[in-house]
């Protein structure tokens, strides 16, 4: 990942998750749904987070799997501070300061790996690399869900879902400084189709895989191995 992403997330660290409710149009379906499928018959699964952020995702998970171990991995220090925060009574979290699409995990094996609004950062042929890393990674039965940004399936599609996307930020009550900083952002996002990503999982060793969620360009995928 580029520099200059590390710096524009460094930089909206303290107030992220405040932010992210009001950026995300779908956050309580979009959360909820992908909650629900992080299952597994583990009782104390092994768990990754991949571009963990401030440990959003892993805070909903741990609510579900009390005992889990979990891994948080982010390339913003300033971001895992928040998931320091967060998790601070919590001695069954570790955290990596790394880019988690080149980080080598040195063997380790997980139960179930998540991730949220991260990969789309990725180069096309980076998500399909992580894909089959991420694979790697799991055990047999493991799953991962995967709570991202799909592009529209042709630039008519692509184009509607940013405007409908900015417009509904404009109307929720956010600073100008904070819209401009999110439309700023935005731009550096390499957002893939939902069919190329379901073919690269497949690609990637998955036994199963597919999009059991989408509002405008915000799609859950979920893949078993």
């Amino acid at each position: 990942m580029s520099d200059l992403l590390k710096r524009q997330f460094d930089a909206v660290a303290q107030n992220y998750d405040l932010q992210r409710r009001q950026l995300i149009p779908c956050f309580d379906d979009f959360y909820s749904m992908a909650v629900s499928v992080v299952n597994t018959e583990q009782q104390a699964p092994r768990i990754l987070d991949l571009g963990a952020g401030t440990g959003l995702f892993s805070s909903y998970v741990r609510q579900k799997y009390p005992e889990a171990s979990l891994t948080l991995i982010d390339l913003s220090e300033e971001m895992l501070k928040g998931a320091r925060h967060r998790f601070r009574d919590d001695s069954h979290v570790q955290y990596i300061t790394a880019d988690f699409a080149t980080y080598n995990f040195e063997g380790q094996k997980y139960d179930v790996v998540i991730s949220s609004l991260a990969i789309h950062h990725l180069s096309h042929q980076d998500k399909r690399t992580l894909f089959l890393n991420v694979s790697n990674l799991l055990t047999e039965g493991g799953i991962f869900v995967n709570a991202d940004q799909a592009s529209g399936s042709s630039p008519y599609f692509d184009l509607y879902y940013k405007e409908q996307w900015e417009d509904t930020i404009r109307r929720n009550g956010l600073t100008t400084e904070v819209l401009e900083s999110a439309i700023e952002r935005r731009k550096l996002d390499r957002n893939a189709s939902v069919n190329d990503q379901l073919q690269w999982l497949l690609e990637a060793g998955f036994t199963e895989s597919d999009c059991i969620y989408k509002y405008h360009e915000f799609a859950l995928f979920y893949a078993r191995k």
